[in-house]
């Protein structure tokens, strides 16, 4: 992990959920993953959205050409842990199929910039609190 990503982390977890700079009037999240191949526990700050009951977060990866790899091990394994603030729970994470493209791009207009950068589609992801 890289060490910006540690220090967001730690203020993060320091401050109840808040951060300061790149993130500070984001709504940032930490999801935990489980690692596709290391079987380890992977934690990434990300932004998000809610739309509904669902947490959703976007694969954008800033238009780079290739998925983050936090999404490759959320699709490996679909159990995810979720901060937020200072709660902490389960859940279950599903990619959003294309038929709801549309309406995740007006959640997230930004994704439209990122996607003219990369041939590949940028997914969306939908977190469902398990009860």
């Amino acid at each position: 992990m890289s060490d910006w990503n540690t220090q967001v982390i730690e203020k993060f977890r320091a401050n109840g959920g808040k951060v300061d700079g790149t993130y500070e009037n984001a709504s940032l999240l930490l999801l935990t993953t489980t690692g596709r191949k290391s079987g380890e526990p992977r934690t990434m700050p990300l932004v998000y959205q809610m739309d509904g009951d669902s947490i959703i977060i976007v694969a954008s990866h800033m238009g780079a050409p290739t998925h983050p790899d936090w999404y490759h091990n959320l699709v490996a394994h679909p159990q995810v842990s979720v901060e937020l603030g200072k709660e902490t729970f389960d859940a279950i994470a599903t990619v959003i199929d294309d038929s709801e493209r549309e309406h995740m791009l007006q959640l997230w207009p930004m994704v439209v910039d990122h996607q003219a950068k990369t041939t590949r589609q940028i997914p969306f992801v939908a977190l469902q609190r398990v009860k």
